[in-house]
C-alpha cells in the first residue's frame, strides 16, 4: 500500500523543529507530509505567548490561511494531522473535506458543528491524561459528538506525560509516550485506505 497524503499542522508554538521532525518521520515511512507555517515564520517560547498572538491574529484569518494551504492538494485525499491548536485546525478542516482520507490528533481537539458529517471517517487522538487543555468531561463529549458525526475513533490517553509531550524541545517531553504515540500513530497511517480515483 501507497503513502498518504498528510497535512501537517503546527502548535501555538509555531512551526519548531519538533514539527519537521515529525515531518521526517512520516515521510521515512513512506508518506507525502506539508507543514504550513500559519505563523508566517513567528515562533514562540511559552505557549502563552503563542496563544495570545494567535488570538490577535483571529482565529477566522489562521483558519483561511490553513484551507489555502490544503486546497491544492485536497484532491489527492488528505490525512489531515496537527499538534495541539494545530490538531484542531486538521479536525476543522478534516469535517469539511469529503475527500478526506483520516484524522490522527495530537494533544488536541476542536468544536464539532451540529451538523458535521464524517461518514466513516478514520479518527484517532493522542492526549496526555491528565491534560489541563483536554479535561476529562471535554474529551467524553467530544468523543460522543465525533461518534454522532459518524467518525470511527480511537482515543489514546497517556497517563503522566505534559501536554504536548511528543516535543522534545519542551519541559512537556516525555519520551516513552512520545515513541508509544508514533508507534500506534504509523499503524494507524498503515491502515488507512488509498483515494480511489
Amino acid at each position: 500500500m501507497g503513502g498518504m497524503n498528510i497535512m501537517l499542522f503546527h502548535s501555538a508554538y509555531g512551526l519548531r523543529p519538533a514539527v519537521h521532525r515529525a515531518a521526517d518521520r512520516l515521510r521515512a515511512a513512506g508518506h507525502e507530509v506539508w507543514t504550513p507555517d500559519l505563523f508566517e515564520g513567528r515562533t514562540f517560547d511559552t505557549a502563552e505567548e503563542g496563544m495570545a498572538w494567535r488570538e490577535e491574529t483571529g482565529k477566522d484569518e489562521l483558519l483561511k490561511r490553513a484551507v489555502l494551504a490544503a486546497a491544492p492538494y485536497s484532491e489527492r485525499g488528505l490525512v489531515y494531522a496537527g499538534f495541539s491548536f494545530g490538531a484542531s485546525v486538521a479536525q476543522t478542516l478534516a469535517l469539511g473535506d469529503e475527500r478526506a482520507r483520516g484524522l490522527l490528533l495530537l494533544h488536541g481537539t476542536s468544536d464539532i458543528a451540529e451538523n458535521a458529517a464524517a461518514d466513516g471517517l478514520p479518527v484517532q487522538l493522542h492526549v496526555a491524561e491528565p491534560d489541563p487543555f483536554e479535561t476529562d468531561d471535554w474529551l467524553t463529549a467530544w468523543y460522543l459528538r465525533m461518534g454522532r458525526a459518524g467518525a470511527d475513533v480511537e482515543v489514546y490517553r497517556y497517563a503522566g506525560a505534559g501536554h504536548l509531550y511528543t516535543d522534545p524541545g519542551l519541559p512537556d517531553y516525555d519520551e516513552e509516550a512520545a515513541e508509544a504515540t508514533w508507534r500506534v500513530a504509523l499503524g494507524f497511517l498503515d491502515s488507512l485506505e488509498e483515494p480511489v480515483d
